[in-house]
């Protein structure tokens, strides 16, 4: 379902650092889901996660930023399909660093 995939931010909240720069590179074996994400503000990012029943994902992400900080948060993703086939991800994440705020993203399937 994830495998092979790319997504790219369509909308995040201010206190994000994720913008429509990152691009997010899906991998999936079995119920374990995994991405690496760069771009914008993020230098390099990881996000591991679990497939649930209802194909959504319980994930957890890391990345440095363009300042040289490690930040870190936990996201739960649902996914959208759109009429063409691709998957919109509407995402609640929360930090578990920084100042712990929380917040709401979009990222869309890039058409291969």
């Amino acid at each position: 379902m994830y495998n092979n995939k790319t997504f790219r931010s369509v909308t995040n909240t201010s206190n994000g650092e994720v913008s429509s720069e990152t691009i997010f590179h899906y991998h999936q074996q079995d119920q374990i889901v995994w991405a690496d994400y760069a771009g914008g503000d993020i230098v390099k990012g990881f996000l591991l996660a679990t497939l649930q029943n209802d194909t959504s994902l319980d994930m957890r992400y890391e990345h440095v930023n363009t300042q040289g900080e490690l930040m870190t948060g936990k996201c739960y993703s649902t996914p959208e399909y759109l009429p063409d086939g691709r998957i919109r991800l509407h995402e609640r994440w929360q930090w578990t660093s920084g100042d712990g705020s929380s917040g709401e993203s979009i990222v869309e399937e890039i058409s291969a």
